[in-house]
């Protein structure tokens, strides 16, 4: 007969809980020969066996589940392996492609959370909106991303994507994806060359040339300019999301070289007001808590930066009773921080005292050696802006330092005297680095992103000419109104007096381009 282990917990005064392991053994077994066991025998004859540390080390070992995403458990590279999924194709390059089911689910989940995604699949079933479209994406590679892709393809198009975040990709949602017959080049905790490898396979593939970019954070479009000009005679255009990515569209225009339209997706009302805000205000609580388990209240935090990311950020950690300092160089998102009662300082003046430092700016070398330096031993480094640029990660990789692993995405690095501080992520993206972020925000911009490539995808020629534009208001006010149902919200109809006394549409647009929401 074979060995039988069950777990039995008993209740005792619905209070404590006692874990016990039962045993079926033959007449030839005897359970107090394992000196692991201890054997107890009840009134009605059951044997029962408390845990020993040897035995608790074993349960340890075997009842701990890794995250799907965890790269421990295969370390050899994507890159050397040979995968095919169900159908045959091979055209990817994920982590692990039995993890599917697992990505499927979670896709699913998502699912539930973005309304408008769905509705313009339903709207799509009989008119097919970017038929003939060859999309190229460079994005975070999430459960969101991933209805995002699966209704872009809905919509009539062919899509081939990377990621643009090293370790923001969820490897089962790669492989839902390339199960499903998308070719998808992403892993969790890919390599610089990893990275840039993967949107190389993306865009040079015999057969197939792009004629759409989705990017964020502008590196795809980086890669293509660099390596691949001439596949611009073809593309239409280019969907930008990102703060870095926008900002390298306009050096592109200013200088002469943005040889195709291109739509700056991050500062429509939606993306702006929506997922820079709402998302990272509650997604800034959540990758700090995964990442160290600190408690936010009476903890002294700066802010580097007080656009909508930094102002969630700043919400976040006041409500949870920390003291917030903010930085700024615009002295507009200065008075902002001011009147909405956060003290305004140089990050100088406070560096020695503070337990978080978090930048958000889109900027680079707000975060200097010096800063790291003179920071107290402990402290919390991290960042909210896109680009891996704004901690000078590249200072503390010297010899005098030590780099100290202590779970995924958080390092100690440790300075001669002992000082240390925690630094997660290497200074990249935090929330899709280390957590999740909420998916109904994410539905907005995915949404935005959409109806942008729509837009540029189906215009007429010369209705857009090689420069960066914004989101046409009433595309703004569309995506939000598809959000509406989700929380029985009823709008207000404007009558015929009150539209011709303001000089609106009924139907909007309902407020003018330079109107600040």
């Amino acid at each position: 007969m074979s060995t039988v282990w069950s777990l039995i917990i008993i209740i005792k005064n619905r209070k404590r809980f006692h874990v016990t392991f039962t045993k079926k053994f033959t007449q030839s077994e005897y359970p107090s020969e394992d000196p692991s066991v201890e054997r107890k025998v009840t009134k009605s004859g059951r044997s029962l066996f408390s845990v020993s540390p040897i035995m608790h080390t074993f349960i340890h070992l075997n009842f701990s589940a890794a995250s799907y995403t965890d790269s421990s458990d295969d370390e050899t590279s994507p890159r050397d392996k040979q995968q095919k999924n169900s159908k045959g194709s091979g055209d990817f390059c994920i982590k692990n492609i039995k993890q599917a089911d697992f990505g499927r689910r979670e896709i699913e989940i998502a699912e539930q959370e973005m309304p408008a995604l769905m509705a313009l699949r339903k709207r799509a079933q009989g008119e097919k909106p970017l038929a003939g479209a060859k999309i190229v994406g460079c994005t975070h590679i999430t459960a969101q991303t991933a209805v995002l892709i699966e209704t872009l393809s809905a919509l009539g198009a062919q899509c081939r994507w990377a990621a643009c975040n090293i370790y923001s990709t969820q490897n089962e949602v790669a492989a839902a994806l390339a199960e499903g017959g998308f070719p998808v080049f992403a892993w969790k905790g890919e390599s610089e060359d990893d990275f840039w490898w993967c949107i190389d396979r993306c865009v040079n593939v015999e057969g197939w040339q792009p004629n759409m970019i989705l990017d964020d954070g502008g590196d795809l479009t980086h890669w293509i300019y660099k390596k691949y000009p001439n596949m611009f005679k073809k593309i239409k255009g280019i969907v930008e999301e990102s703060v870095t990515g926008v900002h390298r569209l306009y050096q592109l225009s200013k200088a002469g070289k943005l040889c195709v339209p291109a739509m700056n997706v991050n500062d429509s009302v939606t993306k702006q007001k929506f997922d820079n805000l709402y998302c990272c205000r509650e997604s800034i609580l959540d990758g700090l808590k995964r990442t160290t388990d600190v408690m936010f209240g009476g903890k002294q935090v700066v802010v580097c930066g007080y656009g909508e990311v930094g102002k969630g950020c700043c919400a976040a950690l006041k409500a949870m009773g920390s003291i917030v300092y903010v930085t700024e160089i615009d002295p507009i998102c200065a008075l902002q921080a001011c009147m909405d009662g956060f003290r305004l300082v140089k990050l100088n003046e406070v560096i020695r005292q503070v337990d978080i430092v978090i930048t958000c700016t889109g900027n680079k070398n707000v975060v200097t050696r010096e800063h790291l330096d003179r920071m107290k031993n402990g402290c919390i480094v991290c960042n909210m802006g896109h680009s891996n640029t704004e901690i000078d990660v590249a200072s503390l990789r010297t010899p005098e330092l030590t780099w100290e692993r202590v779970r995924s995405q958080v390092d100690h690095v440790i300075w001669p005297d002992g000082k240390r501080i925690v630094l997660l992520a290497e200074g990249r993206l935090l929330n899709l680095s280390c957590s999740t972020v909420p998916t109904f925000v994410l539905s907005i911009t995915a949404t935005t992103q959409a109806l942008a490539l729509i837009e540029l995808y189906n215009a007429p020629e010369g209705r857009y000419k090689q420069d960066v534009y914004l989101l046409p208001k009433k595309m703004d006010e569309y995506v939000a109104s598809l959000h509406l149902p989700t929380f029985d919200a009823h709008l207000t109809e404007l009558s015929d007096e009150q539209a011709k006394y303001l000089g609106l549409n009924k139907n909007g647009p309902f407020k003018p381009n330079y109107y600040r929401y």
